[in-house]
């Protein structure tokens, strides 16, 4: 199955309400499950074991949101990493940061990249809200499921 078309699905499902979709190529299974920009992909053909699979996808199934912790008056949302790869701040390495703190956020607005085998898997907020914290240092590598920033919610 062809890459880009698995990340035409998965910008369609990201802007639709639906919550989950799955499709059948061949031996090939994509599920793609909504739940806080994660997405699922299983394949069950026994040969393609040893082929790598389109990196737009989680190993894990969808199980956590993102954490919302409150101190004192504020309240603050944890961005976590939807994936495995490396995370940066910009672009491009001469480009300014997507985010600084003490920038202001709306939900659809980009907040990092995070790489994974050479596909740029953009993150985005899902709250309205002001960067506390940055978590994680430019060009490091993240976990499925790591903090990334810190947004205190409007």
């Amino acid at each position: 199955m062809d890459i880009n078309l698995i990340k035409k699905l998965i910008r369609i499902v990201e802007k639709s309400e639906i919550t989950e979709f799955s499709i059948t190529d061949g031996e090939t299974k994509i599920k793609i499950s909504k739940n806080h920009s994660t997405v699922q992909s299983v394949s069950t053909a026994p040969q393609q074991i040893a082929q790598p699979q389109p990196q737009a996808k989680a190993e894990e199934p969808a199980k956590e949101a993102p954490a919302e912790t409150s101190g004192g008056d504020e309240k603050l949302h944890e961005v976590r990493s939807p994936i495995v790869g490396t995370f940066y701040r910009a672009p491009a390495p001469d480009a300014d940061p997507y985010v600084q703190v003490g920038d202001s956020v709306q939900p659809g607005t980009v907040l990092c990249i995070v790489e994974a085998m050479k596909l740029m898997n953009e993150i985005e907020s899902d709250v309205s809200g002001k960067i506390v914290k940055i978590l994680v240092e430019n060009a490091t590598p993240v976990e499925y499921n790591q903090p990334l920033f810190l947004i205190k919610v409007d």
